[in-house]
């Protein structure tokens, strides 16, 4: 039975806590049927080419359907957006919240990417630290090695999910592009971590379901010790999130609480730095590599958005992984706003997205 619009999730053992999380998936009610859509690609992506999100901000079942939505399909796509930075930060909380995250969860400030930098969200010069602003000009400056169309370092090695070196990670994620360079190029691809664990051999499943990784983010420390850059220390939209070490374990392969499903989590960029735990040296190395090809060299479990003036995506940070693209010369910049889901957690009694699909189809040619 789906979760209501006021009920409580319901946990194993009576363990109320995040880590002992255990949920009943949750189930899509029909409400956005009436507007147009499409599915990018087979496995991940949906476009809603003409509604504004801000038409149904303020209708929860929609809201919420629109969160189960981008659950299962990992990104969804809007063009042309009249969302300003409030509504954009209102509709981040409440896709978790009618989703059922925890009560202590808001929005992330960005230890980084805040208001210290001084990059204003609008046309009034607002700077607001729930906003993490993605500039060009701020990662050429940070990360001139990777950032312009000149470097030499292998595009995959992009591959991330947001803030995973928090201990209270994301859940969901909106991003609104703002301003686009004049030459081609800018895009942002996906890669969906539920089918990446559906690639995976039974035994390597098994491995993986074991098993937890280090993510560690020192890029952020390198900011203040080589470019004075200042950081917010403090909780960051959680409690558990502060201080400046960066760095947090979670689940390699972890349970959608919205679906279900199982999805590849410890991969990537996020723990280039970090490592699989309780392995060796090596072993971590040769993990982290397959991990890695699973996501980037799979186009068929990838989705490339080309992005106009005004575009909107939401994903779900849980399930699966993206990537910008440096080829272009101009100037780039967006909105994004990251919402605190739960604390990572693996369900053994989860199943694979293919699982799930497979039991619905079986089901519904049963009725028929």
């Amino acid at each position: 039975m789906a979760l209501g619009l006021t009920e409580s999730p319901v946990y194993s053992n009576g363990d109320t806590s995040a880590k002992g999380l255990r949920r009943t998936p949750l189930k899509y009610s029909g409400t956005l049927d009436q507007y147009k859509s499409f599915d990018v690609t087979a496995v991940i992506g949906r476009e809603f080419p003409e509604l504004q999100l801000s038409s149904i901000l303020n209708d929860n079942a929609k809201v919420r359907d629109l969160a189960i939505t981008v659950s299962e399909r990992g990104v969804v796509f809007f063009r042309n957006q009249d969302l300003d930075v409030e509504a954009q930060k209102l509709l981040g909380q409440k896709l978790g919240e009618l989703t059922g995250k925890p009560a202590t969860s808001k929005l992330h400030k960005h230890a980084l990417l805040n208001s210290k930098r001084g990059i204003a969200v609008d046309e009034n010069g607002k700077l607001d630290d729930e906003i993490s602003v993605i500039s060009s000009d701020l990662n050429r400056k940070l990360h001139s090695d990777r950032s312009t169309p000149q470097s030499t370092k292998l595009g995959s090695e992009g591959w991330h999910s947001d803030i995973t070196f928090e201990r209270v990670p994301s859940d969901y994620a909106i991003l609104k592009m703002t301003l686009l360079p004049p030459d081609a190029g800018g895009d942002t691809l996906w890669a969906s971590g539920y089918e990446a664990y559906d690639r995976m051999s039974p035994a390597l499943r098994r491995l993986a379901e074991g098993l937890t990784a280090t993510h560690d983010q020192p890029a952020l420390n390198n900011a203040v010790n080589e470019f004075g850059e200042e950081l917010i220390e403090e909780e960051r939209g959680a409690p558990e999130n502060k201080g400046r070490d960066f760095k947090a374990t979670h689940p390699v392969i972890r349970t959608n609480p919205v679906t279900g499903w199982k999805a590849l989590f410890g991969a990537g960029f996020q723990i280039l730095h970090g490592g699989i735990d309780g392995v060796t040296d090596r072993e971590s190395e040769i993990l982290k590599d397959y991990f890695l090809q699973l996501i980037s060299q799979n186009h068929d479990l990838q989705v490339r958005f080309r992005w106009n003036k005004n575009d909107v995506a939401i994903w779900d940070n849980r399930s699966v992984f993206h990537t910008a693209t440096n080829d272009y010369e101009g100037r780039r910049q967006g909105n994004r706003v990251v919402s605190l889901g739960e604390v990572p957690y693996y369900d053994p009694q989860s199943v694979s997205r293919r699982q799930a699909l497979a039991r619905a189809y079986e089901a519904t040619a049963g009725k028929e």
